[in-house]
């Protein structure tokens, strides 16, 4: 089976979907991944054949920052890459919306790697969840919104979509996988029956030793415990350095802030604070006892998966909804964003709660023992989802842009400017 992978190009989107392509290669399947330039070097270390979207129609695709207003570019990427490989199924992230309207467009299974909490209404049942400031009803209707607009601009309005079933949405394609676990949802919610609990697909780059060994020698300096800081993009209320600055100048610990995630980074002059921009976020939290995240998935599983407990601050997006779980299960605090009078005395009450890391440590066993055997579960569901009968699929809309035995296939990357210039794509 050809699968091309086409998933969101930032590192919590795109090293999930490279496990699954990992394990689905060493299946026996053909692998390719579509994604931003910048994602070259990790679909080469991941070992699996990459093209840059950008040749294929999709500048500044594939962007999580962008999401909403690039999947036109993403659509015509996907499309004309997938038509290149012949591709028999996509695989692609949650909020990529060009993507599964390129796999309408070719009538193609697609597969959506998730984040690690379901973002949208559930099935039946979740009575009772608080809301954290807006329903998964609104959520799941402005995102259908975003859908249904860049479907669209792709001139596919009106054509219906192959799935009618009330809780069949087009958000979830043929088969959505979450990376987190079922505890994670909330108490009696019932998920809708494509959607699929996998674990967490953990894989990253492997870091540097001599990075590793700078690190070090920086952190050795105060020799202080270390928090490791990851908040996300979007801070909603204002720039998070003011408390940042408060909770580590003068105080017990020192932090190393992920600057790539914080933005517009403002530490103090005499704030025991590491700025380091790097695509993997493991050794860090390895050497870290103390994990302040925004609520998102990647740094979220990574904290788990090594038994520390965390700090949450959440925004948007999954970050309320991920919060609120890791509340719920005790294995986080919540951390204000405004500065308060004695912000190192709350990082410290964290820091000294048994339970607390009790807690954390004890869904972290559980994330782990599901992360045996994730990337399985999730190339068993890719090869369920291609067996599945579904309309005709004979030759993919292949003939408009390749004619010839069905079985051929080109190199990703190779051609793209035969496929470019015999697409018909608006």
């Amino acid at each position: 089976m050809n699968i091309l992978l086409c998933p969101l190009s930032d590192g919590g989107y795109l090293y999930p979907a490279l496990a699954a392509g990992r394990e689905l290669q060493r299946r026996g399947h053909r692998v390719s991944v579509l994604g931003r330039a910048a994602a070259a070097p990790f679909a080469a270390e991941a070992g699996l054949p990459f093209a840059a979207a950008e040749e294929f129609g999709g500048e500044r695709a594939f962007d999580a920052a962008r999401w909403g207003v690039t999947g036109l570019g993403q659509y015509r990427a996907a499309v004309r890459a997938a038509r290149q490989v012949h591709a028999d199924l996509l695989v692609t992230s949650v909020l990529c919306n060009g993507a599964l309207l390129a796999a309408e467009a070719l009538d193609l299974p697609v597969v959506v790697i998730g984040l690690s909490i379901h973002l949208w209404t559930y099935r039946s049942g979740g009575a009772g969840e608080p809301q954290y400031g807006r329903t998964r009803e609104n959520r799941t209707r402005e995102t259908l919104a975003l859908y249904t607009a860049t479907r669209e601009q792709a001139g596919l309005a009106g054509r219906p979509a192959r799935r009618t079933a009330l809780d069949d949405s087009p958000l979830l394609g043929d088969a959505l996988l979450l990376r987190g676990l079922p505890e994670l949802e909330h108490p009696g919610a019932e998920l809708p029956p494509r959607v699929h609990h996998v674990g967490p697909l953990a894989w990253e780059p492997a870091a540097d030793p001599a990075e590793l060994a700078g690190l070090d020698d920086a952190l050795a300096r105060t020799g202080k415990p270390l928090v490791y800081v990851h908040l996300g993009r979007f801070f909603g209320g204002g720039s998070p350095w003011p408390r940042l600055n408060a909770t580590f100048t003068g105080g017990r610990y020192q932090a190393v802030v992920e600057q790539g995630r914080t933005g517009d980074p403002r530490p103090a002059p005499g704030a025991d604070v590491l700025l380091v921009r790097k695509p993997w976020l493991g050794p860090l939290v390895d050497r870290a006892g103390l994990v302040l995240t925004a609520g998102t998935s990647a740094p979220v599983l990574g904290a788990l998966l090594r038994g520390r407990p965390l700090g949450v601050t959440p925004n948007g997006s999954e970050q309320p909804v991920l919060a609120g779980a890791l509340l719920r299960e005790g294995a986080a605090v919540h951390l204000p964003r405004a500065p308060r009078p004695d912000p190192a005395g709350l990082l410290d009450a964290a820091w000294q709660d048994r339970s607390l890391r009790a807690r954390a440590r004890s869904l972290g066993h559980r994330l782990a023992e599901a992360e045996t055997g994730s990337a399985r579960r999730a190339a068993e569901l890719v090869e369920q989802t291609a067996r599945q009968p579904a309309t005709s699929r004979e030759n993919h809309g292949y003939s408009t842009s390749r004619p010839g035995p069905r079985g051929r296939r080109e190199p990703l990357g190779g051609s793209a400017e035969l496929d470019r210039s015999a697409l018909r794509i608006s």
